[in-house]
């Protein structure tokens, strides 16, 4: 075999972004591989070509006995119609070099031209056993050692079995997998290991990983002493089409092949087909399929679905309270009546063509605040601060149960640097441990293999992971502590202008709110009509909402697909170590810029709108123009209602429009393209290159949708009783939609490891003790409960009231001030009314003494019980909650004890059995020292005696 790499030397020419260069310093003193030294393009070895066989479901090579782990696609340069002759050949030469040094490094390669376009050809690898052995240990994938009889699992609902069996998943039909002792792989005690069937030890997932560990690393071009590499850098420049695992099988129908374990249809049967939505999910088969990545997704989001049950009933339950209540809402129907809010003449709410009107016209709106602004809503704001709480803590149990099962829970020590990171470590630091400065350089590409690049005590894994050197051990960092604090303030920099972009956007919606409220006012009649239902329901504030709402809403999602964008470039410069510090990185950012963009609105509805307005006589101005909005005579809350309706519905019809429709749609263009060859027979690799690829961030924002959504859920749930609602309604359908794209729509993604859900799970703990705050705002700000609890309490009966008993009987009118229509003149700024109709004083919402009064348009007494009622009920509300969710925080251990001692009896037995072994290996090797010594002794002492 021929033990050479291949790189091009190439002329300068425009290539591809950076991604993936390293600078060859000190080449002489590089490892580049066992394969000793680079070499030109005339010893490149290709892969050999093979006709299709005629067996569609086929996953092995044209042998039948070398599986395939991993498809390359391009496009043959000789049949390409362009004249861009140059281009195509450079191209055909990295792409030689790559595949050549893919064989050096020990993968075997097939190629097969498509049946469909003989443009395409299709590249086959296959990673044989010692490959596999090999990289194993480098990547410390844990690998079964015995069979482990100790996981039982024990259901909390055992009791009720014969319920439900109707929603597990059938064993018969997907059957549990058998579990085991595990150890990180190494080659040098391969006997201890569990290998039965060397074709079955490493499962297809595995595999999948190992060769694009691989393939990342592989380099393929030098130039201006710059190494590039990689297959994410070959797809991206278009040298390569595609690159992709297969799927096992079809997703409609089983595989004829008898090997195939048909695991992509019965997904498809148990979890994506739309009459298994009843059903739980097969998380161990999801796991073993696609990656204990995926797997933990679904497993948090169906967990998540399951604990919004609890919500959503809860939550229907206050919305009915609220609904049945409705006619029995005192100020609503003092609003209604044409006695009390029909003579009600409320001031002109802006300085120009406004007019005065009747509060009655506000009769319908008023009727729906009572259905949300009712005493349910308290009680259901103080649910779900506790709801939260409770959902994360039991999700860490079930997390914690989830790594023993799946056997993540040392994964970080697994996890390898990303391909990106490796190639910029070329700055030496001092170990902190030795205190020594060293020196040696990084393998990118080429071999890895531990045994031949050195041996013995000289072979030490350095800082970055993927350093192995010759004698010394050394540190290496892709850049200085300073060129570090300059990406970071850059990457903060650039984040920061995005969110004072959002924060303008928000003021340009606040001043088209103001601009239009001023159009819909002019058009505003004095009295009710209640025969017209656009007069009836359409009051200028409604109709200022909903269009501003809607405008908000196209601007958030225009914002969203700039951002992403943006966001992934400042990860990329700002250089994380792991793909998990990737993720952690991109997710703060992303969810910082997702937080302001989709509840900035919210914000401002809730706790800015109708605060700041001063009175008809001398209101408060935006930016010395517009005149601040004021609220509905009821408040915001039902504006905010509105808002948090149309972007929650708004945001999951825009999702399943993209996750559904959109690669359905592509499917099936590409077949429309492809249907003259549609009767033919395909294999199982072109199959898969005709479907859509998900990226690698594709889960990204599968996450980023949901937790969007738990902020809804929580932050604003006092406002919306129904959030819960449909979320989870919204919810069941993601999971199956979900479900049916991964198994029908999109290729196979390279399983990978993760051993929790990330950063998603501190934001969502921020935005659970945020959520106690803003509910509590929500409440006494926005919610007219308190003015009406003081009222009630207070102000209905002596020395305040005339009343003789507490109610709720004259509230409109003790929460409406007075208002000389005489000082608009003198006043305000430029107002042309003077009192149409003869109105000599208007009302206002407001707590103000009436003119007249020693000291008019101010404050009056109600309005300081009012506030002192507020910051009270905030400070209970807070604390109580708090203080709940801290007690069940401690209460509850994010580790059960039973999973405790799984884990540690677990590791107990493998640390045992790896000993027992170990020292049968050393007695062995005793026994046979010491016979050897005591036949030398017996040699020596022989002719003494003879």
């Amino acid at each position: 075999m021929m033990t050479r790499d291949v790189l091009l030397e190439m002329e300068q020419e425009e290539d591809d972004d950076e991604d993936g260069d390293i600078e060859l310093e000190n080449l002489d003193q590089m490892i580049v591989s066992n394969f000793g030294t680079l070499d030109s393009q005339h010893d490149f070895r290709s892969p050999e070509f093979e006709e299709f066989n005629g067996k569609p479901d086929s996953l092995f090579f044209n042998d039948g006995q070398r599986r395939i782990d991993f498809v390359l696609v391009y496009e043959d340069e000789s049949r390409k119609e362009t004249n861009k002759k140059r281009s195509n050949e450079k191209q055909k030469r990295k792409r030689q070099a790559y595949e050549s040094n893919l064989i050096h490094d020990g993968l075997q390669l097939e190629a097969t031209r498509s049946i469909l376009d003989d443009k395409l050809v299709f590249v086959k690898v296959h990673a044989p056993w010692e490959v596999l052995c090999t990289y194993a240990e480098i990547m410390h994938i844990k690998l079964p050692l015995k069979p482990n009889d100790l996981k039982t699992r024990s259901s909390a609902f055992s009791n009720f079995n014969w319920f439900t069996k109707v929603l597990q998943v059938d064993e018969s039909i997907i059957k549990p997998e058998q579990e085991f002792f595990t150890a990180p792989f190494e080659k040098n005690r391969m006997s201890d290991f569990y290998i039965r069937d060397r074709e079955t030890f490493f499962n297809p997932a595995t595999r999948s990983r190992i060769v694009y560990f691989i393939l990342s690393r592989i380099k393929y071009q030098v130039r201006d002493n710059v190494k590039k590499f990689g297959i994410n850098k070959l797809v991206s420049s278009g040298i390569y089409k595609a690159a992709f695992p297969l799927h096992d099988c079809n997703f409609s129908h089983p595989s004829k092949d008898f090997s195939c374990p048909n695991e992509r249809y019965l997904l498809y049967r148990e979890w994506g087909h739309p009459r298994s939505i009843y059903k739980k999910q097969p998380l161990d088969l999801i796991r073993k399929y696609y990656g204990e990545k995926i797997g933990i997704y679904f497993a948090w989001l169906g967990y998540y679905t399951q604990m919004l049950l609890l919500a959503a009933v809860v939550g229907v339950a206050c919305f009915i309270y609220g609904y049945v209540n409705q006619n029995n809402c005192t100020w609503s129907k003092e609003v209604c009546n044409p006695d009390i809010g029909g003579k009600i003449i409320m001031c002109p709410q802006c300085d120009s063509h406004c007019q005065f009107w009747k509060l009655n016209i506000t009769c319908e709106s008023s009727k729906k605040l009572c259905i949300f602004d009712s005493f349910g809503t308290l009680v259901f704001a103080v649910f779900m601060g506790v709801w939260v709480t409770l959902f994360l803590e039991f999700w860490k149990r079930r997390q914690a149960e989830l790594e023993y099962e799946w056997d993540t829970v040392e994964l970080q020590q697994e996890e390898q640097p990303r391909p990106e990171y490796e190639a910029r470590c070329t700055h030496v630091v001092i170990n902190e441990i030795t205190q020594d400065e060293l020196h040696s350089y990084p393998i990118v590409g080429g071999s890895m293999k531990k045994e031949n690049i050195c041996s013995g005590s000289d072979c030490v894994r350095a800082g970055c992971e993927a350093f192995y050197v010759t004698g010394k051990e050394e540190e290496r960092v892709p850049f200085t502590t300073w060129g570090k604090c300059i990406r970071v303030a850059l990457c903060a920099s650039a984040v920061l202008f995005w969110i004072l972009l959002i924060i303008a956007s928000v003021i340009g919606i606040i001043v088209y709110r103001l601009s239009v409220f001023i159009v819909f006012s002019a058009k505003l009649p004095e009295n009710l009509n209640v025969t017209d239902p656009i007069q009836k329901y359409l009051t200028p504030q409604t109709a200022t909402s909903i269009t501003a709402s809607l405008i908000s809403f196209i601007i958030i999602m225009i914002l969203n697909i700039i951002y992403e964008k943006v966001a992934i470039m400042i990860t990329n410069f700002e250089l994380p170590r792991t793909q998990t510090d990737y993720e952690n990185s991109l997710t703060m950012k992303m969810f910082l810029f997702q937080f302001v963009n989709y509840y900035s609105s919210c914000f401002y509805i809730a706790f800015f709108k109708g605060k700041f307005v001063g009175y008809p006589g001398d209101p408060v101005y935006w930016l010395g123009k517009y005149r601040n909005e004021e609220c509905d005579p009821g408040g915001c809350l039902f504006e905010l209602t509105t808002q948090l309706t149309i972007i929650m519905g708004g945001k999951a019809i825009w999702n399943n429009i993209q996750e559904v429709l959109l690669p359905w749609v592509k499917n099936l263009i590409g077949r429309c393209r492809t249907v003259s060859g549609s009767e033919k027979v395909t294999p199982r690799w072109e199959q898969d290159y005709h479907l859509q690829l998900m990226g690698s961030l594709g889960l990204f924002y599968e996450y980023l949708e949901m937790i969007i959504q738990f902020g809804f859920v929580t932050l604003f749930v006092a406002s919306f009783p129904l959030a819960p609602l449909l979320a989870l309604v919204n919810n069941i359908l993601e999971i199956r939609v979900d479900a049916w794209k991964m198994t029908t729509q999109y290729r196979r993604m390279v399983p990978e490891k993760a051993q929790d859900i990330g950063a998603w799970q501190p934001i969502m703990q921020g935005i659970a003790i945020l959520a106690v705050v803003t509910n509590a705002m929500i409440i006494a700000f926005t919610s007219d409960m308190i003015p009406r609890l003081v009222y009630y309490w207070s102000f209905s009966v002596p020395p305040y009231g005339d009343h003789t008993h507490h109610t709720m009987e004259g509230y409109i009118n003790n929460t409406l001030s007075y208002f000389s229509v005489a000082d608009f003149k003198n006043r305000s700024k430029g107002n042309t009314y003077s009192g149409p109709g003869g109105h000599t004083m208007c009302r206002y919402r407001d707590f103000r003494y009436p003119p007249g009064h020693p000291q008019q348009y101010k404050h009056n007494i109600y309005y300081w019980h009012v506030i002192a009622a507020k910051l009270a009920f905030i400070i209970v509300m807070e604390h109580v909650i708090y203080s709940v969710k801290f007690f069940i925080s401690y209460a509850i251990p994010d580790v059960s004890k039973s999973t405790k001692s799984k884990i540690k009896r677990e590791k107990y037995l493998t640390q045992k059995l790896l000993h027992e072994n170990h020292l049968k290996d050393m007695t062995k090797t005793m026994e046979v020292i010491s016979e050897r010594m005591v036949e030398a002794v017996d040699n020596n002492l022989r002719p003494k005696s003879e």
